[in-house]
């Protein structure tokens, strides 16, 4: 079985190809941290989608360390690249476990469609199921017929149980039945797929409060996570969006999907950095067991190996 780190290191190819290669061919030819070898790399960094915000910090963090320590060589630079990359998680944004003392554990996944959102929620079914988790999913995004079916086929995928209805139906019944549910049968998490937008003139956003309003009637502490999924892809265009979403809803966590098809891996950064919030999970491929919990560390060293 592939390790976490060869899932990672083949799903940051094309942000690799596009970002860290440009870097060595930069660092190959300088022995020192000046104003030309700084320029060189801030051009690289805004390229990846890194964030104008990081990439000044890494500049100037740089800029300080090249007047202490003078002539470096080409590896202490990388060394000083990657430690300033993972701090741009620190103050909160890394991510954190998963506290499973509440059963059921209710997680809320909201997030516009095409983002790979009910996909992701299939693949984490099945991460949580192979830790010995019962699973339960909640269609609660009714307003697409094909929304439930394919939540339906996730659910089969993973082993998970669902609760689901007819499409039209009331999305907070839908999630109130299902919390209901997982407490008669002892369920270890419940997960609510959202809609992502609505056929109606309903607004999305009240929608989801309602839902939110729901979950809260049974278990006060509910929904105990809402993570947002992101599509990697879309890079900056996504934050204003994801934005409205996390001050509406109190979004606690990112999905970060489709990391194996962007150059603009860099992305990562800049979500957890401008929206405060952690990257939770990232996407890393189409099949069912290409999702893994963030971890900054790691996927800065897979990024430059």
């Amino acid at each position: 079985m592939m390790s976490v780190f060869s899932k990672l290191q083949n799903s940051l190819a094309k942000t690799r190809a596009g970002l860290v290669d440009g870097i060595n061919r930069v660092v190959a030819k300088t022995r020192r941290i000046d104003e030309e070898f700084l320029d060189e790399l801030e051009e690289l960094l805004i390229l990846s989608d890194i964030g104008v915000d990081i990439i000044e910090n890494i500049i100037d963090d740089l800029r300080k360390k090249g007047k202490e320590i003078g002539v470096v060589d080409s590896d202490g630079i990388i060394r000083l690249l990657k430690a300033d990359l993972v701090a741009a998680f620190s103050n909160g944004m890394q991510s954190v476990s998963i506290d499973f003392s509440e059963k059921p554990h209710v997680i809320s996944i909201v997030g516009v469609n095409g983002t790979g959102k009910t996909t992701s929620i299939g693949k984490l079914a099945n991460k949580f199921q192979k830790e010995g988790k019962k699973v339960l999913l909640a269609a609660a995004d009714t307003f697409r017929a094909a929304a439930i079916d394919q939540l339906e086929i996730w659910a089969k995928r993973s082993g998970a149980d669902i609760v689901q209805t007819q499409p039209g139906a009331d999305p907070a019944s839908v999630a109130f039945d299902a919390l209901k549910a997982a407490i008669a049968r002892d369920m270890d998490i419940l997960i609510i797929d959202t809609a992502g937008r609505l056929h109606t003139k309903t607004n999305l956003i009240a929608e989801l409060e309602k839902i939110h309003r729901v979950l809260k009637k049974q278990m006060p502490q509910a929904p105990h996570e809402v993570l947002l999924v992101m599509d990697a892809t879309t890079g900056q265009n996504g934050l204003a969006q994801a934005r409205r979403f996390a001050q509406a809803v109190d979004v606690n966590g990112i999905i970060l999907t489709k990391l194996d098809g962007t150059a603009k891996g860099g992305v990562v950064f800049s979500i957890a950095k401008k929206l405060h919030i952690p990257v939770r999970f990232i996407g890393l491929g189409e099949k069912i067991d290409d999702i893994e919990v963030f971890d900054p560390e790691l996927f800065v060293e897979a990024l430059f190996q």
